[in-house]
């Protein structure tokens, strides 16, 4: 079997969440890059990637060039035409573009992969679970109000979410006290079991993440974690309110490659390591943090892209949850859903993915 072509087409998907119907910017749109490598017996992989933002044609290019130099290997043998395309790129990578291309391709070589042997991914990869705890993700963002927040929240918890994430660093004019009191408010919403995940998105300093962290939980909020609490790369300051809190706190998501995630394992900046998909470079990056965070007993999560990531949280014995953000759900004909607060392992080769055409034909702009 050799890669006969690496296709690609941007897709401009709409802004919205369908989740609870609270976008934050519901006539917005995201631009995404689908990828297809094919074969010279037919059997073809899936890939995506984005975060090109208005380097999304840049992005573009940056896969057919390397799908090019991937033409006529053997696409079995993913770590070859991995180490192919990273001397190509020479110093372009590791992260950038380079990073987020290479990503897409690796995706589609692990479906095929799937497919050659008629298996899943999660099982082919070691199959640790047959079903995954999943957590609602996008619906109770920063930039709503507090009353549609709260009134999201309560919507998620009657669809049967038993884990949803809401953010704090509040736009506009907030204080401590107007944080914690959205916190309060949300909990009160959803009751004492339902496993809340608070997002900062690098937002604050790490003296403000300590302040802000403690107050949260002397409000008895009750986190199941609290999410990239400060400057992704500053490993100190994040061991330093990783020890400051009793609540966990989660990162990784901003991180490229793997190297950077053993210097963030080693500092003991995190509780829980998030893995971004196309940030880390791809399914085969993706294996080797897990287990580099499971050598350090820590759990991992994912970041987007449940319609994958429920293979690799199903695969490692240290798959924690997934983060359901439905970015992607109309970019397939049939996607993984949560019931009773799980994803229940996909059972078709591969990926289990197959391209919405009629999605596609309406988004395409390239």
């Amino acid at each position: 079997m050799k890669i006969s072509a690496v296709k690609s087409s941007i897709v401009m998907l709409p802004a919205d969440e369908p989740l609870a119907g609270a976008a934050e910017n519901p006539s917005g749109t995201r631009p995404i890059v689908t990828v297809e490598v094919e074969t010279d017996d037919g059997v073809a992989g899936v890939g995506v990637t984005y975060f090109g933002g208005r380097l999304t044609g840049t992005l573009k290019s940056a896969v057919e060039e390397l799908g090019g130099i991937a033409k006529g290997e053997d696409p079995l043998r993913v770590e070859a035409v991995g180490a192919k395309l990273r001397a190509a790129a020479g110093s372009a990578g590791p992260g950038g573009i380079f990073h987020l291309a290479l990503s897409a391709i690796d995706m589609a070589l692990w479906d095929i992969r799937g497919k050659a042997s008629n298996l899943p991914l999660w099982k082919l990869l070691g199959g640790a679970r047959e079903r995954v705890p999943t957590y609602a993700s996008g619906a109770l963002m920063r930039g709503l109000s507090l009353d549609r927040v709260v009134k999201s929240a309560a919507t998620l918890k009657e669809k049967g979410w038993r884990e949803m994430k809401t953010q704090l660093a509040l736009p506009g004019e907030t204080s401590p006290a107007i944080e914690v009191e959205r916190m309060r408010r949300v909990r009160e919403a959803i009751g004492p079991d339902i496993h809340l995940m608070c997002d900062i998105n690098q937002r604050w300093r790490p003296e403000q993440a300590i302040d802000i962290g403690r107050r949260v939980e002397d409000a008895g909020v009750g986190l199941f974690w609290f999410e990239d609490v400060t400057t992704a790369d500053d490993f100190p300051g994040l061991a330093r309110v990783t020890a400051a809190l009793r609540t966990p706190v989660a990162g990784g998501e901003y991180v490229w490659g793997i190297v950077p995630f053993r210097h963030m394992v080693e500092a003991r900046s995190v509780d829980i390591v998030m893995i971004d998909l196309v940030r880390v470079g791809g399914i085969t990056q993706w294996l080797k943090v897990a287990g580099m965070a499971e050598a350090f007993n820590l759990p991992v999560v994912s970041h987007l892209i449940p319609e994958v990531h429920v293979h690799l949280i199903g695969a490692v014995p240290n798959g924690l949850t997934v983060e359901y953000m439905p970015w992607l759900m109309p970019l397939f004909e049939e996607v993984p859903l949560q019931h009773n607060g799980e994803l229940a392992m996909p059972t078709g080769p591969g990926l289990g993915l197959k391209f919405n055409r009629a999605t596609i034909d309406r988004y395409r702009v390239s």
